[in-house]
């Protein structure tokens, strides 16, 4: 059914601006070898394994760091957040800087800061100078990951070989999670620098992924749009916004006088305030661009960083997976820190024994992304398999822990709830990129990718929001418990019963499962329509490679056909 196409419409105005980035995509096509096409996933999937094993091969090592550097219990978390903090809080902004001025170049300097800042952590000589530098590493996690995504999605328009593509980039979340576990785990016990080795292997591996990326990604392409200004204004207040939150999740717990400590309620107050003047002040410059786009030459006027309609794309869409994304990372990251504490401080394993425990992990990821890649262009339901299906395969591995008897064997309840944690991750994450990758504009994919980040893997607020709820309810749960039993538990907890300590454990576990149901009800009422997100057979004709651009295969006829 054909409809009327105003191109002087806000619609019209980004349908035009999306079709001059195409033509200038075409203008500068390039051609490329199969085995340097291999070399882009290879390279990108393996920004995203170093990205995630940053905090996971730390979090396996923290013991170590403790008694080395004689770091006090509670400031231990530092090392893990602060990676988190900067990575997490900074992927918008760089997105965007990405997008204007190169994924490539964002790329290389990202990985170059990771380099740098890697063997920094490897010489630090304090639990302070640790944390500091951590938060630099993650600096360069930032400028990676969303310049990554851009990269994929540009070097790979809508086939088979980019549903293989992002599927595999995937993989790599699911994959660095473990990764990080099994190399921290044998580092830190078998190598004579202990601890340090995770570091060094970290920035031996990044400058090879640089070296890589120099070598295969293809050359930046200039971007199209006419005002190439950054959103100063918006970038102060959403990075201020999170970081406060964040640091308020990471620190609620432990502050003097817990989550009622006056500073730790003014900074959320003053987070989520920074966070609600962002949200309005990109209203309003997308309004202004929509309305009159030669006002965005002026100075207070600049492209905003994250439109808001990029929410409601899809019919509303987008945003539903954004948030089943973030549940599902939630309860994933819940899970992963929860296990590794119950092998360690519960069965009392080495790291090594408790890597062992992880392996299936590793494997699986790396096996399942096949599957994704098979089916995503096949299946009429994908974004609802992956979502729905993903998110309860997430809560099914949780439950398995909650319920765990820990005088049975491995194969019980840990191994299978291993397998499923990884087929749970890799089918949200998987359906969700290829899902951005459709539905966002070819000039604002590095910023559509970041705002995914920002949700999930890759960020602070997945991981804090995450940890913080099930470490709440874990310590609720062993003081109950302890309670019963008439044992007066200390601050740090470490005098709480082991029976106290396997109902925590426990506890912590069902918050995952009430992350993942979430998810899964979300996907069970609103995604059960959508059509396929993968690559799609098209008759072709005169016009259809600039056509089929142009509409960048959009949802729903979200973004309407080229007019006559």
């Amino acid at each position: 059914m054909s409809k009327e196409f105003n191109l002087d419409s806000p619609s019209g105005k980004e349908f035009s601006r999306s079709l001059s980035n195409v033509e200038t995509a075409k203008s500068h096509g390039v051609q490329r070898s199969r085995l340097r096409s291999i070399f882009i996933v290879i390279t990108c999937t393996a920004a995203m394994v170093v990205n995630i094993s940053n905090t996971t091969s730390v979090s396996i090592s923290l013991p170590t760091i403790e008694k080395d550097l004689v770091i006090e219990e509670e400031q231990l978390q530092w090392l893990v957040s602060a990676y988190s903090l900067s990575s997490g809080c900074l992927l918008l902004f760089f997105g965007r800087l990405a997008d204007l001025y190169g994924r490539k170049r964002a790329f290389m300097l990202g990985t170059l800061c990771q380099v740098a800042f890697s063997l920094g952590c490897g010489f630090a000589q304090d639990g302070l100078t640790l944390a500091v530098l951590r938060g630099f590493q993650g600096v360069g996690g930032a400028a990676t990951i969303p310049s990554a995504l851009g990269i994929l999605a540009h070097a790979f328009p809508p086939s088979r070989a980019r549903s293989t593509a992002f599927a595999t980039f995937a993989a790599g979340a699911p994959v660095g999670g473990a990764f990080g576990m099994l190399i921290g785990g044998v580092l830190t016990q078998l190598t004579s620098t202990h601890w340090r080795s995770v570091f060094y292997m970290a920035a031996a591996t990044s400058a090879l992924i640089g070296v890589s990326g120099l070598i295969s990604f293809d050359a930046d392409i200039p971007s199209a749009e006419l005002v190439k200004r950054v959103d100063w204004i918006g970038a102060s207040l959403i990075t201020i916004g999170l970081v406060l939150i964040v640091f308020v999740l990471g620190q609620g717990e432990i502050a003097s006088d817990g989550w009622k400590t006056p500073y730790i309620i003014a900074l959320l107050i003053l987070g989520v305030i920074m966070v609600a003047l962002f949200l309005v002040w990109e209203w309003r410059l997308e309004r202004i661009l929509d309305e009159d786009p030669s006002r965005a030459t002026s100075m207070w006027t600049p492209p905003p960083l994250m439109k808001l309609s990029l929410w409601a794309r899809a019919r509303g869409r987008m945003a539903v997976i954004l948030v089943i994304a973030f549940l599902n990372w939630s309860a994933f990251i819940g899970w992963s820190f929860w296990v590794q504490l119950y092998y360690q401080n519960y069965l009392l394993l080495s790291p090594v024994k408790t890597m062992i425990r992880f392996i299936p992990m590793f494997i699986v990821g790396c096996l399942c992304n096949f599957f994704v890649a098979m089916v995503v262009a096949r299946l009429p339901i994908v974004i609802f398999v992956g979502k729905f299906t993903g998110s309860l395969l997430t809560a099914t591995a949780a439950m398995l822990f909650a319920l765990i008897d820990p005088s049975v064997t491995y194969w019980a309840f840990s191994f299978p709830s291993t397998i499923l944690i990884v087929f749970g991750a890799d089918f949200v994450y998987s359906s969700g990129t290829i899902f951005i990758a459709k539905t966002s504009l070819p000039h604002e994919h590095s910023t559509a990718g970041a705002l995914f980040q920002t949700m999930t893997q890759a960020s602070s607020i997945g991981t804090a929001f995450g940890l913080t709820i099930s470490t709440i309810v874990f310590n609720t749960a062993v003081d109950s418990e302890s309670a019963k039993l008439g044992v007066t538990v200390n601050a740090s907890g470490t005098n709480a019963p082991m029976s106290a300590q396997l109902v925590g454990y426990k506890d912590a576990q069902w918050t995952s499962v009430a992350f993942a149901l979430m998810g899964a009800l979300l996907g069970a009422l609103f995604l059960y329509s959508v059509g396929i997100v993968g690559h799609q057979r098209v008759i072709r004709h005169v016009d259809s490679d600039e056509t089929m651009a142009a509409r960048h295969e959009s949802i729903d006829d979200e973004i309407p056909p080229r007019p006559n």
